[in-house]
């Protein structure tokens, strides 16, 4: 049955098209069977013959996954019916047992079409093709390369700074933030007050005969979640393992020393006995200055520079909260054993906010514009009861209380779509609250964007309240107060019993020294102050400050009750920081989006959003078709054209394959 007419042929290379992409007969017949056919001059039938004709191949194509669900579906649909109504009409048992089977047998059928079939993740020929087209690659590598060190090539170059731009754009300067670029190198001080120098550490446990240092919670995981795999453990235990590497990262030092003992751990690779595990620093140590005197750290955090500026910053902003603060740079971490490419590493960028606001309004302006939002909240109850993710929406866990923080559940909302712009697959992301005993030390509240990726879920984004903890500790540290002020309404009225210095006396007896008078007078609270009175009635008192000692006679110290006015209100502001980790961001987007032609494993690609794509546009040569007769003369020309144009313009165009 040849086409009889244009409108016919028309109508036979649509269908050609729709089988080929469809591989599936059966779209086609109801294609032509129930669409409209009002522009096909003969009956639809004969149209249908003709396509048969010449698409022989399509009847050896299977029908679509989501088709044969919809069939089995209708099947199982009668089924049921059938089996209802040979029960009521009482039948025979045996033909109500086989219509009964053949029920479960579809139940179990349209089960396993509806549960996904993911495919193997290959992250060995990923990774090859991210080295292999130089998106990054282990640094110093002629020289044997150092662990926990990559450089980035051009095209990785490209995606991140991509990936930046529209950071920068997406927080930045929607938010109106105020951008900031701190030193990397850190004075040991500071650290000290935050709490870095003595808290900011991972358990380590060595090789007794090579010192090779391993991650205990790292090492104790990875064995557990071997001895899980084995065929030969019983279920019962397969739980305990499972158990026990799930809690790896939550034990104390003892809990650690006592799971290696029970588990009899030994060094991997040398089966040597570990040494008991310890704290290990992962800040980098230098020294500032060529006398080496002071001794200072590569930071691990871009945080603390921002909060050291809280002041200037403060000022710069008119004296006004809240306000948000951001940085993109730099952070080192010793790491006792970065793995796994560019999720543990030594040397990585970091993007970070500081949001700083009243602690007695905790409201956000611009939180009903996320509030509709649905994320999937990962929630400590939920962790701790072996539920999934609860999939709500932000303005509805602010109603729960599951989030206590607008601020917080603002920039939730803000995370999400910064991801989704990128091109984050959306169904491997989740936020998981942290549980207590995981907590910073400087958080009180931390939620983690994690990603999943074939090394599991990946935390990419840590969004911490901090509450006034840094301020404060710099606030003690440097006697510089890093607080804010609003007026008051009306003027607060106080009454308080104070130890008051006279000046007079004070200054001619201890002259340069008299300041560490007034300020240890100052700090005394109001039993103190009282103590001080009474030992004063029975003589000199001997008082220290600032490690020296000072002897104070009854009339250098007036105690009497001071009344003040405040007409504003001082408080140390509070602090919502959500902080990126960019390479592992980046590694979970290029994992989201790669694919492999079916074709051939060798030939992978990435399906990027064009925001996020190093090329936008690429030339690429053209070839003069051998058989032009088939094609005509227009087509030759159309391909001579193109080979003039590459020659006019191969001296300035790479072609980008």
């Amino acid at each position: 049955f040849p086409p009889q007419n244009r409108c016919e042929r028309h109508t036979i290379a649509a269908l050609k098209n729709l089988c080929l992409r469809s591989c599936s007969l059966l779209r086609v017949r109801r294609a032509l069977f129930t669409g409209p056919t009002t522009t096909v001059c003969r009956p639809p039938r004969a149209v249908f013959r003709s396509f048969l004709s010449c698409t022989a191949m399509a009847s050896s194509h299977s029908v679509s996954g989501s088709e044969l669900a919809s069939e089995v579906e209708t099947e199982l649909a009668e089924q049921a019916v059938l089996v209802r109504t040979l029960k009521a009409a009482k039948g025979d048992p045996a033909e109500i047992k086989a219509a009964v089977a053949k029920l479960l047998e579809l139940k179990q059928k349209l089960a396993a079409l509806a549960t996904p079939k993911e495919d193997a993740f290959n992250r060995s020929a990923f990774e090859d093709v991210l080295k292999r087209r130089f998106f990054y690659a282990p640094a110093f590598e002629i020289y044997g390369g150092v662990a926990g060190l990559y450089d980035y090539g051009p095209v990785g170059c490209a995606i991140k700074t991509n990936m930046l731009t529209i950071w920068r754009q997406h927080f930045i300067l929607e938010e109106a933030m105020l951008e900031l670029d701190c030193t990397a190198m850190t004075p040991e001080q500071v650290f000290e007050a935050s709490g870095h120098a003595k808290r900011f550490a991972d358990i380590m446990v060595k090789d007794s005969k090579t010192g090779d240092c391993h991650r205990a919670d790292h090492l104790l995981r990875d064995v557990m979640e071997k001895l899980a795999g084995d065929a030969k453990a019983t279920p019962e235990q397969k739980a305990e393992y499972a158990a026990v590497a799930v809690a790896a990262d939550n034990y104390t030092k003892e809990e650690l020393k006592e799971q290696f003992a029970k588990y009899n751990i030994k060094a991997p690779g040398t089966d040597n006995d570990l040494s008991d595990p310890i704290d290990f620093n992962m800040m980098f140590v230098t020294s500032i200055g060529p006398a080496g005197n002071l001794k200072g750290f590569l930071r691990p955090e871009t945080a603390q520079g921002m909060f050291l500026s809280f002041k200037r910053l403060y000022e710069y902003n008119n004296n006004r909260l809240p306000f948000a603060a951001a940085q993109i740079g730099k952070a080192f971490r010793n790491e006792i054993s970065p793995r796994s490419g560019l999720l543990r590493v030594r040397e990585f960028e970091m993007a970070e906010i500081e949001h700083f606001f009243d602690p007695e309004d905790k409201t956000h302006p611009k939180l009903k514009e996320v509030a509709h939002i649905e994320v999937p909240l990962y929630s400590q109850e939920d962790q701790l009861s072996g539920r999934e993710p609860t999939l709500t929406t932000l303005g509805q866990a602010m109603q729960s209380g599951l989030l206590k923080n607008e601020t917080l559940a603002y920039y939730l909302g803000r995370i999400f779509l910064y991801m989704m712009k990128i091109g984050i697959d959306l169904k491997r992301l989740r936020f998981r609250q942290h549980l207590p005993n995981e907590m910073a030390h400087y958080a009180c509240d931390c939620w983690d964007c994690e990603l999943q990726t074939s090394y599991g879920w990946v935390e990419c984004v840590g969004c911490a309240d901090r509450s006034a903890y840094d301020l404060e500790c710099h606030t003690k540290e440097s006697k510089t107060p890093l607080v804010a002020s609003v007026p008051r309404k009306e003027p607060l009225i106080t009454k308080e019993l104070k130890a008051i210095g006279d000046k007079k006396k004070i200054g001619g007896a201890f002259k340069k020294d008299a300041k560490d008078i007034f300020d240890y007078l100052d700090a005394l609270t109001e039993q103190q102050a009282q103590e001080l009175q009474q030992q004063l009635e029975q003589g000199p008192v001997e008082i220290s400050q600032n490690g020296k000692q000072y002897k104070l006679e009854k009339d250098f110290v007036e105690v009497k009750t001071v009344e003040t006015r405040e007409f504003e209100r001082r408080f140390t502001p509070h602090v919502i920081e959500p902080s990126f980790g960019i390479g592992r961001i980046l590694y979970a987007l290029l994992e989201h989006t790669y694919g492999v032609r079916e074709t051939s494993d060798s030939r992978a690609w990435f399906k990027l959003p064009p925001v996020i794509a190093p090329v936008k546009c690429s030339f690429a040569r053209v070839r003069a078709l051998h058989h032009q007769d088939q094609d005509g003369p227009g087509c030759a020309r159309c391909f001579g054209a193109g080979r003039r144009l590459w020659s006019e313009h191969r001296q300035a165009l790479r072609p980008y394959r």
